[in-house]
């Protein structure tokens, strides 16, 4: 299990696909595990060396003692980067990790050589993410009723019962965290709600692709706009969805494989 340590304790990581392809760091969204997203990664394995982590008090990384901001997990990337060698690579931050891939890319620009942000939200003036922090703080059925027009405006009650995707997106077990995993979500969310590089933006240069999900009930369509505009060299692609639509859109992950390897 490759492991890196810091100040604040053991980031876990690891690498798949082809060392001789083109390097692509994957940064996770937040409450997942690397160990929840290997199953996504393969299309982006044919194509790509992929870098992925827990990140601060996630899976097998450490939780940390004291809160922390963005920024010091954009510092955990960059440690992490140049710990494996990458001078420059290619970037995919989904939600939480795309917020976190903003910090990244603001501060080692010219080492990103392109970029995807998908379902996530500059914060600031260019709109935050739903959040999830009081979605959290509620009583468990509380969280059960919010949260399908959360994860996607159209999923009321009527709309589930005609959608299979929709019943299985729901379907997914969502594990009850006690201890120190709950401690950990509480310090992320804690940096969540902090987020905002939208003053940020500007210095990133490399080409960036904004994909939103059309009903996306966590970071809105519109922030997904507003963030494109705010980047000298970005453009936005809605797909059909909420905020899983690369599981719900059968062409989000070939239009993102296909631009990351542009």
């Amino acid at each position: 299990m490759p492991t890196l340590d810091r100040p604040w304790g053991r980031l876990h990581f690891d690498s798949f696909g082809d060392e001789q392809s083109v390097r692509l760091l994957y940064i996770n969204g937040s409450g997942s595990r690397l160990a929840d997203i290997v199953p996504m990664l393969g299309p982006f394995t044919k194509r790509f060396q992929v870098l992925a982590f827990d990140h601060r008090g996630m899976g097998e990384s450490s939780v940390p003692e004291n809160e922390y901001a963005m920024s010091d997990l954009a510092d955990d990337v960059i440690v992490l980067v140049d710990h494996v060698g990458w001078t420059r690579f290619r970037v995919f931050g989904i939600s939480f990790g795309g917020m976190v891939a903003q910090h990244v890319a603001a501060r080692i620009p010219e080492r990103i050589e392109r970029m995807v942000l998908a379902c996530t939200s500059s914060g600031g003036a260019g709109g935050s993410s739903y959040p999830l922090h009081e979605l959290y703080a509620l009583s468990d059925d509380e969280q059960a009723q919010r949260f399908p027009t959360v994860l996607d405006t159209r999923f009321t009650p009527e709309f589930v019962a005609n959608d299979e995707m929709a019943r299985l997106l729901l379907s997914a077990p969502r594990p009850m965290l006690t201890g120190e995993a709950k401690r950990g979500l509480d310090l992320q969310m804690n940096a969540r709600r902090h987020h905002d590089a939208f003053d940020l933006l500007p210095s990133i240069s490399c080409p960036v692709m904004v994909a939103a999900g059309a009903t996306d009930g966590i970071a809105p369509p519109e922030n997904c706009q507003r963030l494109a505009e705010r980047l000298p060299n970005a453009s936005c692609r809605e797909f059909t969805g909420g905020h899983m639509f690369m599981l719900q859109d059968r062409s989000a992950t070939p239009a993102i494989v296909d631009f990351l390897a542009g």
